[in-house]
């Protein structure tokens, strides 16, 4: 192979977190999948009480669902800024191109112990990505993690919607001083994923508890059940 394709293999990425394409971080189809192109409404069922209207910017399957495995679970960082492309879609879808007084994107927050075994917070970096994506698109937006876990909590995983309501239920809080950075902005929640709608209702109303939710509150993911799209339902009638 030569020293070149050593150092090739060194530096390049072998395969898409996507597909397993080579030389590719994230592949044109998986991008693709990631455009937030079908960005729109999504409602779990049943939907939890409290839980404000929710944006996706992709179907969370496939590919989209391998990249947003690969840097939650794996470390794979570089994809944060793909992801943070389908969530600042997902800002616009539910209106965000009309905010040019500003947004604030609030994450849902992960414990401690989630944030040290993973070595990051998935969340707040997508944020920080979409964000970033906002501002260059001439929507001011910045993040401000208010939120936190006031107790410990289960892992949601294998948990059905019930469940994950009963073990959130209380569990997050306003950071001291959080809530007069929310004064007078239009806050957007927003996660890597939703399943169930659990964790942005919880958050929502930690937001409600301190005053700092206006009405127009509203939650945007990167991704969502196919299913759960508001669009996808109109088309299975």
């Amino acid at each position: 192979m030569g020293w070149w394709g050593e150092v090739a293999g060194l530096v390049l990425p072998a395969r898409c977190a996507g597909c397993g394409v080579a030389r590719e971080v994230v592949c044109a189809g998986c991008r693709e999948g990631l455009s937030g192109a079908g960005a729109g409404v999504v409602r779990p069922r049943p939907g939890p009480p409290g839980l404000p209207v929710v944006h996706a910017g992709a179907g969370y399957a496939d590919g989209v669902r391998a990249v947003l495995l690969a840097h939650k679970e794996r470390g794979a960082l570089q994809l944060a800024g793909v992801l943070g492309g389908a969530l600042a879609a997902a800002v616009r879808s539910g209106g965000g191109d009309g905010d040019r007084a500003g947004l604030v994107l609030v994450p849902a927050p992960s414990s401690r112990w989630q944030v040290r075994a993973r070595g990051h917070d998935p969340a707040r970096r997508i944020a920080l990505a979409a964000s970033a994506r906002l501002r260059r698109g001439g929507i001011p937006a910045r993040v401000a993690p208010v939120l936190r876990q006031r107790r410990p909590v289960a892992d949601q995983a294998g948990l059905g919607a019930r469940q994950r309501r009963e073990n959130l239920a209380g569990a997050l809080e306003v950071r001291p001083g959080g809530a007069r950075l929310l004064e007078g902005a239009r806050i957007v929640l927003v996660d890597d994923l939703i399943t169930t709608g659990a964790t942005l209702a919880e958050a929502a109303r930690a937001l409600r508890a301190v005053g700092g939710c206006p009405a127009g509150l509203r939650a945007a993911v990167v991704a969502a059940p196919v299913g759960s799209f508001d669009s996808n339902r109109a088309k299975n009638r």
